[in-house]
Parts: structure tokens; sequence; C-alpha cells
């Protein structure tokens, strides 16, 4: 039995410019490159028309038919990682598995997990950075610590950005794809239990022009001035080295907002205990409140505070929210309602299309005021003067919720004054322990 070598495909849907699958072709072993649908992932899931699923499968699905016409083929499996990598290894003499760093908590146990089964059968496991500029050790201060605050973070950043070289990714040898039967089946959604979903997935082509005009229409719901790249930069159908030059060139305030994003990668990889825990532990004594009622009404928008409701709205319908009403809406239930940012945050991991652990715990903390970096306790956004502001002529407003100025409209479900003192009042008191 001749030795193999694995592609392991997992947040790098694509097959241009990708790291782990590049350098796992250059060397002399046949590549078998393969795609675990992860059970331990989906059977979380609640949703079974979950829009995020089909998209990976559709992903899957082409990057099939494109290493088909490279003359290999793409292995789907469906079950548990360690499961799937016991079979193969019965089945292939492995030699190799490559694949591309995640800094997640359960993927970095699930990698321990496999890299010590490969061990156990004289198997390597090499993995790559791919899905960030730079990992959650490479930027630190002084003292060789993690950063705390963004701006210093972004500013080291920018500086080891501009310095930066990466390698040629071009041309990677495909002949070394191992030649596999053509009919290696592709699962079907219905095979793993989900069904298709009538939410559109945005596209990963954006024009320049938008990138340029970012810093100035971003903060307009109504405006289409905002990117929608979540959903590709989290499962890795568009490269982030690619990404990050053209905004370099063309908006550094969209630049910002990637750095923000590996700035809470690092975050969650420094300090796992964020996935449940404030990481300002005095502020786990704050004593949420925990109202179903006042949350479901926060879910279905339907507060009486239009700019919250059109953007709980929009997620619902459409799996994405405006960047600028995440933060309205994020601040609405911790502040205004009192209620727990856990709440929130599982909300939004069920719902975003572009859903990513560290970005999503980030945002809820730092709307909060628990997180690292967060705006301060005693910031309560105000959401007339939020919606005067960035959608003066409600048309965010009453494209998703059109009842909004008739009888059919709710009352707030609590008067602005009353819920900024009683927030300020019961974090000042929990924090003074």
């Amino acid at each position: 039995m001749a030795k193999v070598s694995i592609f392991w495909f997992r947040r790098d849907l694509r097959l241009e410019d990708n790291t782990g699958l590049y350098y796992a072709l250059q060397q002399e072993e046949n590549v078998l490159p393969l795609f675990i649908f992860d059970w331990n992932i989906l059977n979380k899931l609640e949703d079974r028309d979950d829009a995020r699923v089909e998209f990976i499968h559709q992903q899957i699905t082409d990057l099939k038919e494109k290493l088909e016409k490279k003359g290999g083929n793409l292995l789907v499996k469906y079950g548990k990682p360690s499961k799937v990598y016991e079979d193969l290894l019965k089945e292939y003499d492995i030699k190799s598995v490559y694949t591309n760093r995640d800094y997640e908590p359960y993927a970095k146990e699930r990698d321990a997990e496999i890299k010590a089964l490969l061990k156990e059968n004289g198997a390597e496991f090499l993995t790559f950075k791919d899905q960030v500029i730079f990992e959650p050790d490479e930027i630190v201060n002084g003292s060789g610590d993690f950063y705390k605050v963004y701006t210093p973070f972004s500013k080291q950043w920018k500086e080891k950005f501009a310095e930066l070289t990466f390698d040629s990714l071009d041309n990677p040898k495909w002949k070394n794809l191992m030649e596999t039967q053509s009919n290696l089946e592709m699962i079907s959604l219905a095979d793993m239990g989900f069904t298709t979903s009538e939410v559109e997935i945005p596209s990963k082509t954006v024009s320049d022009e938008l990138i340029d005009k970012y810093d100035k229409t971003r903060n307009y719901p109504a405006k289409d001035g905002t990117s929608r790249l979540g959903i590709h930069l989290r499962f890795g159908t568009i490269s982030i080295r690619q990404l990050a030059k053209r905004a370099k060139e063309l908006n550094e305030t969209y630049l910002n907002e990637l750095i923000w994003r590996e700035f809470y990668m690092m975050i969650l990889a420094n300090n796992p205990d964020v996935v449940d825990k404030a990481f300002k532990p005095a502020y786990d004594q704050i004593p949420w409140r925990k109202d179903e009622e006042q949350f479901k009404a926060w879910c279905e928008g339907k507060t009486g505070y239009p700019i919250v409701d059109a953007g709980m709205r929009e997620l619902n319908a459409t799996g994405y929210m405006h960047n600028r009403v995440r933060m309205i809406v994020a601040s609405f239930l911790t502040k205004h309602l009192l209620l727990d940012w856990r709440w929130g945050e599982a909300y939004f991991a069920k719902k975003l299309l572009d859903y990513e652990l560290a970005s999503n715990n980030g945002g809820w903390q730092w709307a909060a005021g628990t997180g690292t970096d967060a705006q301060p306790y005693f910031r309560v956004f105000n959401p007339t003067s939020q919606l005067e502001k960035f959608d003066k002529d409600l048309k965010y407003v009453k494209k998703w919720v059109p009842e909004y100025g008739t009888d059919d409209y709710p009352e707030p479900i609590v008067e602005h004054k009353f819920a900024r003192e009683r927030a300020l009042e019961t974090y000042k008191e929990a924090l003074d322990k």
C-alpha cells in the first residue's frame, strides 16, 4: 500500500491561496483531500434548515468538482473526526495530515486528539497559519504578554503588516493529487438530517468602490455600505491575506475591522474562559434579570424601539444584521433590559450567517461592558438618538417594521430614562462589592 498524505479542509474552503493545501501538494506523496461534516458541531444546531450548513455543503460540492477537474477528488465524511481518522488509518497508509490551524477551544481539543491518534500510528499532524494574518502569540506587548487593549494591538499589527512579505502560494503541484475513484460519494443534506434554506448568502465579490467608501457609509443601515464578507471569512471561501492587502490600499477603517477580528481571536485563544465568563471577573457579580417575556420581545423585534426591532427582524429574516445596529441591540438587551449578555450571544450564534465565536463573544462582552477594552458600563446607547443619527429618514425601520407609526406597533417595553438609571445603579452596586 503506497503512502498517502491527507489535506483536511476545515475553515479554508477554497483551492487558491490556501497555505496548508499548497504545502501538502509540494511534497511527493499523493495527497487525498478530506472534509468532515462534524457531528460534534452539527448535532448542536437547532434549526434543520440552517443556512450555514447548506452553504458549507454547496462549497464542498464545488470543491469536489474542481478537484475532479484537476485529476483528484474530495473524500467527504460525516461523523466524529476521531472515528473518521480511526477508519482512515485502517484504509490508508497515512504518512501525514496537513491542515490549517484553528484557534477556538473545541478546535484545539479536537486537533490535539487527532494529533495523538496519528502519532500512535506513526503519522504526522502538520498545521499552518491561514485564517489570520497574525496568530495569537505574534502580537504581544513588551512583557511578552497579550494585549488587553485594541489600540496598541492594532498599532503593532499595522507595523508588522507593513513589513510582511507573503509566501507565494501560486501554482501548487496539482499532479500530486491522489488519483481516486471518480465515484466517491457526496453526502446529501438530507442524509445529515438537514434541509435547504430560504436565506440568501451574500456574495464573496465586493467592489473596490464599496471598500473605498466604507468609512463614510458603514454606520447607516439603510445604505449598502458594508461588505458582508463575514461568512466567507468564517469558512475561508476567501483569503484573509488578499482581503487585508486590498483593505490596506483602499481604506484604513475597513482594515481596522479586520484587525478587530484578529484582536478578538487573540483574546479567545489566550482566555478560553470568556466563552461563558466575563473577561473582567468582577462583572460576573452583576445580578442579571431573568425576564423571559422581555427576552422574547427582543428576539422577535417587538420592543417598541424601532431601530432595535428593525435589527432583530433583519436578523431573523436574513441571518444578517448591520454592524452599527448589532451594537445598539446588544446594548439594549444588556443595559435597558438588564438581561445576561450570554442570552443575546447565544441567540446571535443561532441566527447569524457570519457567526464566529471570537467576534460574537467579543462584540457582546464589549456591549455589556464585561469584556476586554469594552465600552464603559455607564455608556448606555439611547436607541432613539441612535435612530435619529443613523436612520433619520426611517428607510431601514420602514423596511423591517412596516407597522411602525400605526396602532399595531407596540409601546416601548421599558422607558429609556428609567432603564438607564437602573442599569447604572445595578452595575455600580455589583462592582463596588
